[in-house]
Formats: C-alpha cells, sequence, structure tokens
C-alpha cells in the first residue's frame, strides 16, 4: 500500500538560473542547522569542492547534503526533521545534471534573483519539475540587492508557470523573500529577519514527506555514481520501493534487460556534508552503497527473486559536437602522459558513466571520437578535466546537431537574454541580428535594459568575446 514513508523526512531539490545564489543559500541553511560548525573550515560555496567549480565559481555537478531541523513554533513544533537538499547546477550546458537526481525530490525550491527575474534556465528547470508534478516553493533570493524588485519578480514567475501550463495547485505556490549571502529569510517582503529558519519552516510545512511501498520488493534507483579508490564504484540513489540492508543479496537491472547478482556491502545516509553507515534504509531515503561493482547511472538495485526495474531517466539530446582525436602534430607526446587512442577512448567511456548527457561515437578513424554535448561549456569543462588529468589531443572546431523531422532539415534553437546599458542597446541588435537572432522582448530594467531574442546555437558559437567588444 502506498503510505508516507517517514513523516520527519523532506526530499528537496535546488533549482535556478546560473549565478542566483543556489549553493550560497545552501550555505546558509547549512550554517543555520549546525552543520557548519562541527569541524568545517567556513567558506563559501562549501559545496563547490572542484577546483573548477572554485575557479569559474559556478556549480557543476550536483551534490547532497542533510541537515537536521527542529521548528521552534507552528504545528511541528518540537518535532526533529531531516531534510535530503540536491544542490543542482544552474547553467544550462548541465541540464543532464539536473534532469538525473530531480527524480529523487518530492520538492523544488526555485530560486529566482530579485532583479533578473525567471531566465532561461529558470524556465528548462521549472518544466523539468512540472513534468515530475513536483510542489514548489518560490524563493526570491538576492533581495539584498539595491535594484531588487521582489514583487514584479513573484508577478514574472506566476507568468511562467502560466506558460509552462502548470495545474492551479501550482500556480498557488508559497514565496519566500532571502539573501543567501547575509543568511536571512522571510515571508514578508519588506522584513529581514537574523536566520533562515522562516525558509526551513516553509520546507516543513508546504513540502509533502515522500510516500512508497513499504511492503514490497526492493527497488533503488541510482541517480548518481561515485568513485572511491578503496572501495570502487559508489551508487547513490533513492529508495522507491522496500528497504535496503547492509549486507543484502540484491540484483542490478541493466540498460539492456539483464540482471546481475550483487552484495551491498556498506549503506551510508547523508548528514550535514558527509554520510554515516548504517544497517537499514526504508523507503523514501536516499541513501548510498558500497559493493555493488560495476553498474551504470539509470540502472536499479531490486531484490533478486523480484527484479522489477524502474523507468530510467530521459535526458535532453545533446546539441553540438566536436571531433576528439590524437594529437599527431610534430610536437605531440611534450604535454600528456596519456596521448594513444585506446587512452583516450578509455578516458571518453569512463566519463560517460557519471555524464548522462554526453555522447561518444567513432570517428571516421581509429584515431578520432566525435563527442556530443548540450554546450561549448559542457564540452570544455571535459577538455580541461583530461588536460589536468594529462591527457593531450587535439580538438575540432565546434558543429552544432542538425536533423531532419517530418522532411525538413532543422537545426538546435536557444533562447538567449541580454543585459547591457541603454547606450548600447544598438551594438548589441545589431549583432544578434546578424548572427540569426530574433528579438522577443526588450525591457527596460532599472538602468539597463533586458533582451530576449531566440537564436540558432550555432550562431552562440564564439559570440561571447564579439558581444563583449560590439558595445565599445
Amino acid at each position: 500500500m502506498l503510505h508516507p514513508a517517514d513523516p520527519n523526512l523532506r526530499n528537496i531539490a535546488i533549482i535556478a538560473h546560473v549565478d542566483h545564489g543556489k549553493t550560497t543559500l545552501v550555505d546558509a541553511m547549512l550554517k543555520c542547522c549546525g552543520s557548519l560548525e562541527r569541524g568545517v573550515e567556513e567558506t563559501e560555496c562549501v559545496l563547490d569542492s572542484d577546483p573548477i567549480e572554485r575557479e569559474r565559481g559556478i556549480t557543476i555537478f550536483s551534490k547532497n547534503c542533510a541537515i537536521s531541523y527542529r521548528p521552534t513554533e507552528g504545528d511541528h513544533a518540537g518535532e526533529t526533521f531531516r531534510i535530503n537538499i540536491i544542490d543542482t547546477p544552474g547553467h544550462a550546458d548541465f541540464g543532464g545534471e539536473v534532469e538525473r537526481v530531480l527524480k529523487m525530490a518530492d520538492g523544488v525550491l526555485l530560486l529566482v534573483d530579485a532583479f533578473e527575474g525567471p531566465m532561461p534556465q529558470t524556465r528548462f528547470v521549472l518544466s523539468k519539475a512540472l513534468e515530475l508534478d513536483l510542489t514548489i516553493i518560490v524563493v526570491v533570493n538576492k533581495c539584498d540587492r539595491s535594484d531588487a524588485r521582489p514583487d514584479e519578480v513573484v508577478t514574472e514567475v506566476f507568468d511562467l508557470l502560466v506558460a509552462l501550463n502548470a495545474s492551479d495547485e501550482r500556480l498557488d505556490f508559497p514565496v519566500i523573500y532571502a539573501s543567501g549571502r547575509f543568511g536571512w529569510a522571510s515571508e514578508e517582503v519588506d522584513v529581514q529577519t537574523e536566520d533562515v529558519n522562516p525558509l526551513l519552516n516553509a520546507i516543513v510545512k508546504h513540502l509533502p514527506s515522500p510516500v512508497g511501498y513499504a511492503d514490497v520488493p526492493l527497488q533503488m534507483l541510482i541517480t548518481t555514481q561515485e568513485y572511491s579508490q578503496y572501495v570502487g564504484n559508489i551508487a547513490i540513489g533513492r529508495i522507491f520501493a522496500g528497504a535496503i540492508s547492509s549486507g543484502q543479496a540484491v540484483n542490478i537491472c541493466q540498460l539492456d534487460g539483464t540482471n546481475r547478482r550483487a552484495r551491498a556491502l556498506k549503506l551510508y545516509r547523508f548528514k550535514d556534508l558527509g554520510r554515516v553507515p548504517v544497517d537499514i534504509v526504508q523507503v523514501g531515503d536516499i541513501c548510498a552503497v558500497e559493493g555493488l561493482g560495476d553498474f551504470e547511472i539509470g540502472d536499479t538495485i531490486a531484490c533478486p527473486d523480484e527484479p522489477h526495474p524502474i523507468t530510467r531517466v530521459a535526458i535532453d539530446e545533446p546539441t553540438l559536437h566536436m571531433l576528439f582525436r590524437i594529437n599527431d602534430s610534430p610536437f605531440s607526446g611534450q604535454e600528456g602522459k596519456y596521448v594513444t587512442s585506446r587512452q583516450l577512448a578509455e578516458r571518453l567511456e569512463r566519463e560517460l558513466r557519471s555524464n548522462l548527457a554526453l555522447r561518444v561515437e567513432e570517428g571516421d578513424t581509429s584515431d578520432e571520437f566525435k563527442v556530443s554535448g548540450r554546450g561549448l561549456l559542457h564540452l570544455g569543462i571535459l577538455l580541461e578535466n583530461m588536460r589536468r588529468e594529462g591527457y593531450e589531443l587535439s580538438v575540432g572546431r565546434p558543429e552544432v546537431i542538425e536533423k531532419v523531422i517530418d522532411g525538413l532539415r532543422c537545426e538546435p534553437i536557444e533562447l538567449l537574454t541580454v543585459d547591457t546599458e541603454k547606450d548600447n542597446v544598438g551594438s548589441v541588435l545589431e549583432l544578434l541580428g546578424s548572427r540569426g537572432g530574433e528579438i522577443q522582448s526588450l525591457d527596460q530594467r532599472g538602468s539597463r535594459m533586458h533582451v530576449e531574442c531566440e537564436i540558432p546555437a550555432r550562431g552562440l558559437i564564439g559570440m561571447r568575446s564579439r558581444m563583449l567588444t560590439a558595445p565599445a
């Protein structure tokens, strides 16, 4: 029977456009619950642990953490709630990271900048949340900005939900006004509090506890894969049915329809910024499992007697590709230690295990591979990681992926937004027009102009440097 798994458990994902303050707000939530006081160095964006994430100031990989919260007022005063938090990337190129983890959540915090309002990635992540019918709390972040316009932003979020055909229930969303940088949240637009307790109270009050079938065979969907040099592959996912115990024999339901026997040697539940070992994890919870051997994201951990797979996570297709090949120039072998096509193929194969939005095909020769991704930044981060790991290769220019739909050759179209000074609007519009852009809206926001246009993906290649110099 489908019933609430644990009434004091919440599984939430934080989604937003890039640089709208998701990870900074998570820092405030961790600090409010005391999770950053237990031997963790005081730093900004503590979940952005990857070196490239810290250098670029953006989130690239989805991450899990958990906090314990005890409300001091309201219907749940005195109860202890455990909140599993999933921090997601905000850049459109890493949308595959968002798609694969949203299924673990029962509700989302939709963060929107108090000045910028909904942006292209806001539309994308919100549409994915609506497809899963997840409960939404709108958090208007960065309300400390001098040019903040929170009331208008809430109206724009409502209009976006209407445009995405949201149900009447989803249109009736609660709103929290916050400043992640200064660590406060409030239910009132003009009230500044001392902490983010109002946000945590809203999570407890408005977001549902997980539900599932407790009296049926085990079903756990793997949504994240990690690797440890000591224990090998680690599976992270959510239990949708039954329960899993430490040392239990399980079946891995794989993509090709076959099943493989394995054993869950150790179980871990998320606590603060780390994990704690447990003997059993019940339905609705998120956990990490060691000892399963080889598996892929999207596989199902099931009961050996009745192995029923869960529907795999659907990921949108890539939009452009680049040619990766060995470096056969006269100066090859001088900068890297991995230079052969076999080593390059093994590295790309390993990347495919965790990077679901990536596609790799064989090239015209055995020395080259056609690698497809969501965008230039998606493939650029892969190249940077490979360079730092010691791989030496040559790369072709990026090309968009065209498809034939109903007999017509089609190309990917992107939604582009530009914020610029009034004096530079003419130069920006001229550049967008020269690259096939069609202006959708042109609005004044404060002292700046906000431009939205639809543009072919090929028009975005090399645009950043041109855009930075266009107004000059």
